[in-house]
């Protein structure tokens, strides 16, 4: 897998910039959505996100492939299956973009 040695993960964009669609933010307020996956990566665990008003932590990060995301990772990204959440990225990004190959960051939240 890329990215096996945190020494070799890329610098991390703005945390405030990881959640931006209100639905997405308020899945994650509701317990709804307990995950992030990104195409970069966003924060380190233990960093802080505030939502709303509420203030989630980052539980853990990790670099994964989409192919290996599970019908589980795809609930807790707030889809009931697998298949709606890739239609759903497909929809957002606007064409077919789910590449199994290609590497994205699973950012795992917790609410404080």
């Amino acid at each position: 897998m890329v990215y096996e040695n945190k020494q070799d993960w890329p610098e991390k964009y703005d945390i405030n910039k990881l959640v931006t669609r209100q639905n997405d933010i308020q899945k994650i307020i509701d317990g709804d959505k307990t995950s992030e996956r990104r195409n970069d990566r966003y924060a380190d665990p233990g960093d802080e996100l505030v939502l709303n008003g509420q203030t989630f932590v980052v539980a853990n990060i990790y670099p994964q492939k989409l192919k290996t995301i599970t019908d589980e990772e795809a609930k807790q990204e707030g889809y009931s299956s697998l298949e709606e959440y890739k239609d759903a990225i497909n929809s957002i990004h606007e064409g077919e973009v789910w590449e199994p190959e290609g590497v994205i960051w699973a950012h795992e939240l917790k609410k404080q």
